[in-house]
Formats: structure tokens, C-alpha cells, sequence
């Protein structure tokens, strides 16, 4: 099993090909930021010199993404760091922009969060009796539709299901109800 609390290492052989330590084969530019985005760090050093070369992959990432129309970077965010290089501001940038992130991250938590505990439809009585059986109808039908579904059922089953689906519309109704006294 990796441990993912190390950065995972990639090696760079001359030929330019991307080699992951973890798991023994060749990775793509997207292949880490694939690993990026399920929360992994990374380090990216050249095999022969031993040179970290992570900062330069990283931005090589960032450019194919924006080149691809993926826009994350306004122009006047990108003019402003290109001036950053030829100012006295580069001692600062890399401060500024690590704190700017990493409060965006914990507020971006923070309100996945709040939205989860606000969220006043979790609130209405039966609210998580009714998310049960949406959860078990759509298993139901999935389950069923998956394996040649050819329509309803016939005999004892198809009564029993008419009644499960009054029985859902009836909850439905009497929760949309509740649901208009609230926003009045």
C-alpha cells in the first residue's frame, strides 16, 4: 500500500519519459494532475542529476490546462505575476499567493460545511425516512433495469409496488405541504 502522506515520487529519465516510484510505470502530465486532484502531493526529480524539477512540471500542467481554454487565470492575474519577476515584489508573491490559497481552501470547507448543516429541507420531519426510500427506489430500478427490465411486474408484486408508489406519492404530497407552510 502507498503511503500517501509522502509526497509521491516521480522520476524523470533523459529521455523525458515520467516514471512513478510507487506503482512501476510511466505517467502522463495528466496522470498527475490526476494525483493532485485526489489530494496527493507529488515531487518530480530528474533520475540522473537528481534536480527538483516539481515547480517546472507543475506550471507545464497549469499552461496545458489554460491553452486548453480551462481558464482559471485571469489575464490580469497572469500580467501581474509576469511583472512580479522583474520587481522587487518576488519576495513577497509567493507568501501572498500561498496565504490567498490556503484561505480560500478553508473557506471553500468552511462553507461545504455550513451548507450541509443549513440545508433546511434535512430539517422537515420524515425528511430522511423519504431520502431512504428515494435511495432504495432508485437502487431498486437500477438494480432491476441493469438486468434486462422488460416492464412491471406481474401477480402480487406488481399490486405491492402500485402500493409503494401511492404510498411515495402520498409522503411526497404531505411533505410539499409542510414545505409551503414553511415559505409562507
Amino acid at each position: 500500500m502507498a503511503n500517501t502522506d509522502k509526497p509521491l515520487l516521480i522520476k524523470r529519465y533523459a529521455s523525458r519519459r515520467l516514471y512513478n516510484t510507487e506503482t512501476s510505470d510511466y505517467v502522463t502530465l495528466e496522470d498527475i494532475a490526476g494525483f493532485i486532484r485526489g489530494g496527493r502531493e507529488v515531487q518530480i526529480v530528474d533520475l540522473k542529476s537528481g534536480d527538483d524539477l516539481t515547480r517546472q512540471y507543475l506550471l507545464q500542467i497549469v499552461a496545458e490546462h489554460e491553452s486548453k481554454g480551462e481558464s482559471v487565470l485571469p489575464i490580469n492575474v497572469l500580467t501581474d505575476l509576469v511583472r512580479s519577476y522583474t520587481t522587487q515584489a518576488t519576495s513577497v508573491v509567493p507568501q501572498f499567493l500561498s496565504a490567498s490559497f490556503d484561505m480560500f481552501r478553508d473557506s471553500q470547507s468552511k462553507w461545504v460545511e455550513n451548507m450541509n448543516s443549513l440545508n433546511p429541507i434535512s430539517k422537515v420531519p420524515g425528511f430522511e425516512a423519504m431520502q431512504a426510500q428515494q435511495e432504495a427506489f432508485v437502487k431498486a430500478m437500477t438494480g432491476t433495469m441493469g438486468k434486462g427490465w422488460t416492464g412491471p411486474a406481474k401477480g402480487d408484486d406488481a399490486e405491492k409496488g402500485d402500493e409503494d408508489l401511492d404510498d411515495i406519492k402520498k409522503q411526497l404530497a404531505e411533505l410539499q405541504a409542510k414545505l409551503s407552510k414553511m415559505s409562507k
